[in-house]
Formats: structure tokens, C-alpha cells, sequence
């Protein structure tokens, strides 16, 4: 019996949705995880900004409003910042890296929690101090007040997802896997930040 298959036209919004998401994905790699990382970057630091106002409603605190610039800064810090540099990185790991080598698991987790995290996570605390508009000093406080911790949490909370993100997640999605996670990620770091 033949399988017929339907017109996309006919087909659920979801499913449309995520056809033209891998077509955009095939065609324009990088611009669309850049895009992708810049939505989910700002709905992560919207994500904290209302977690932020719930938790001072229930201690009878005067709520304020949503900071719309904030979630601004995330959109142009995973943009510009997180899609290209993941996309790269996870391009580059493969090749230096690949599955054909033994201990490439070990290797590559090594590589990411040791080396690209620390690294990514400065970059994240120069970037929001460039696009706040403060200096240098202000800069030198925040790390030394919070880059520390923020480090530790990072290799926590992401160690276990990133072993199966860059080991079992097809390197097409990593940068989605990783910003889907990283969208409770800024959450967390938004709120540490201040």
C-alpha cells in the first residue's frame, strides 16, 4: 500500500513551523541560530525580569516594570555574540575532535567546561558592561563580586546537558540545544548579575 503524504499546506502549524525552521537552518546556518540565540537570549532575561517581580509581590515589595532594554541587550548579545560563536565552536570541536577518536567524550566535555566556558562567560559580563554603558571599573567590581560563582553554576547546571549536547546532539543543533537550555541559563545569570 502506497503512503500518501500530505501538502505542507495542509499540515499542523507546528509542523510548518519546524519545516521552515530546518529549511532556514540548511540554507542560512549561522543566521539562524544567531536569530534563534537572540529571541531566546531576550524571553531568558524576560524569564528573570518576571520571576524577579513575583518574588517581590509575594514579599509585598513595589513590583516594577518590565525593562525592555535589558531583554534588548540579551537579543543583541545572543545575535551577535552566542549564535556565531557557538556556531564556530561546535563546527571547530567536530574537526578537531571527531567521533573516530577513542576519548573524544572526555576530550570534548574537557574542552567545553574547562575551556570555552570560562572564556564564554567573561565575554558574556564584558559585553552586557559595554552595552550598560559602564566603565571599566564597574566591569572589574562584577567579576570580582560574581564571575566566580556564576562559574561554579555554570559547570554544574551545564556539564551534565552540555556531555549530551556535544555527544549525542547532531552539530546542526547544538546551538538551538544549548539555547533552549540557556534560556533558564540567563535567567539565572541576569538575576546574579545585579
Amino acid at each position: 500500500m502506497a503512503v500518501q503524504s500530505l501538502p505542507l499546506r495542509e499540515a499542523s502549524i507546528q509542523y510548518r513551523l519546524l519545516y521552515q525552521y530546518l529549511l532556514l537552518l540548511e540554507q542560512y546556518p549561522i543566521l539562524t541560530k544567531s536569530v534563534t540565540s537572540g529571541i531566546l537570549s531576550a524571553l531568558g532575561n524576560l524569564l528573570s525580569q518576571i520571576l524577579e517581580a513575583r518574588k517581590k509581590d509575594q514579599n509585598d515589595a513595589s513590583g516594577k516594570e518590565i525593562d525592555t532594554v535589558g531583554a534588548l541587550r540579551y537579543a543583541i548579545y545572543g545575535l551577535f555574540v552566542t549564535g556565531p560563536v557557538s556556531h564556530y565552536f561546535y563546527q571547530l570541536m567536530e574537526m578537531w575532535m571527531p567521533t573516530t577518536d577513542p576519548y573524544c567524550l572526555v576530550k570534548r566535555l574537557l574542552l567545553d567546561r574547562l575551556v570555552f566556558a570560562p572564556g564564554f562567560l567573561l565575554i558574556f559580563y564584558l559585553v552586557m558592561n559595554i552595552l550598560e554603558a559602564k566603565g571599566w571599573n564597574n566591569f572589574v567590581k562584577k567579576i570580582q563580586a560574581s564571575y566566580w560563582s556564576a562559574l561554579k553554576m555554570n559547570w554544574r547546571v551545564w556539564t551534565p546537558f552540555q556531555f549530551i549536547n556535544i555527544n549525542f546532539v547532531p552539530v546542526q543543533f547544538r546551538v538551538l540545544f544549548a539555547n533552549i537550555i540557556a534560556l533558564f541559563w540567563y535567567a539565572y545569570l541576569a538575576t546574579v548579575r545585579k
